[in-house]
């Protein structure tokens, strides 16, 4: 049994990254009769085909034309494992909202995207505003939707100095402490999350939705005290 769970991850992977929309719902849907974890099989299977992809692109071995079949991949296979999650009665109330996006500058996304789905997959309600937003847009719809986590992804170093923009911005408003602000991307780390004062950092999607859980347990906490 381990040994056809291991072969349906690996299906789900190749999926991807031969970018065949068709074999990811078809993997997906083995996934589900053979009694896959859904989160499981997108995290282990869909997202790390993903991952390959992103890397080719970013040492110049894939294009943006493969980026956007392979997402497409990767959207069709996690669209059928969110189905199945929502038969099964495990898309119930959220366990929180978060407004996720990449900063002004940065037009990329798939990281963002992963991020997005698994944080969905896994229970969030998820308000996406794109790619390349603006803070004051952020600060805006932040307030519009009422939401507890911002999530913000930076994938180059120019752009990183908005995440901190977005600090200074609700700390500006008086609003600082309505909202968690977890950061992300690949010139992100831990240390300058900690400078800019956010609440959390994730190198992953599946570490953003564990980071994701706590910072919803820390808000309860605060709200059971007040």
């Amino acid at each position: 049994m381990v040994e056809r769970y291991r072969q349906i991850l690996e299906k789900l992977r190749k999926s991807v990254e031969e970018m065949e929309a068709s074999l990811a719902e078809k993997a997906a849907r083995e996934a589900i009769a053979a009694g896959t974890d859904p989160i499981v099989a997108i995290n282990e299977g869909l997202a790390r085909g993903m991952k390959t992809i992103s890397d080719l692109f970013d040492e110049g071995e894939a294009f943006v034309p493969h980026l956007l079949v392979a997402a497409e991949a990767f959207e069709m296979g996690v669209a059928v494992l969110t189905k199945a999650m929502a038969r099964n009665g495990k898309l119930r109330e959220p366990l929180g909202k978060v407004l996720i996006y990449t900063v002004q500058g940065d037009i990329h996304d798939i990281g963002k995207n992963i991020v997005k789905t698994m944080l969905g997959a896994s229970g969030f309600e998820v308000i996406d505003l794109g790619r390349d937003v603006a803070t004051p847009e952020v600060v805006s719809k932040a307030k519009e939707y009422a939401v507890d986590i911002i999530v913000a992804t930076a994938l180059m170093r120019t752009t990183m100095p908005a995440q901190r923009d977005i600090i200074e911005a609700l700390k500006e408003e008086g609003i600082r402490g309505q909202f968690k602000c977890m950061f992300g991307g690949a010139p992100v780390s831990v240390a300058w999350v900690e400078k800019i004062g956010g609440d959390a950092y994730a190198a992953t999607a599946s570490e953003a939705v564990e980071k994701a859980k706590v910072l919803m347990a820390e808000k309860r906490a605060v709200a059971n005290l007040g």
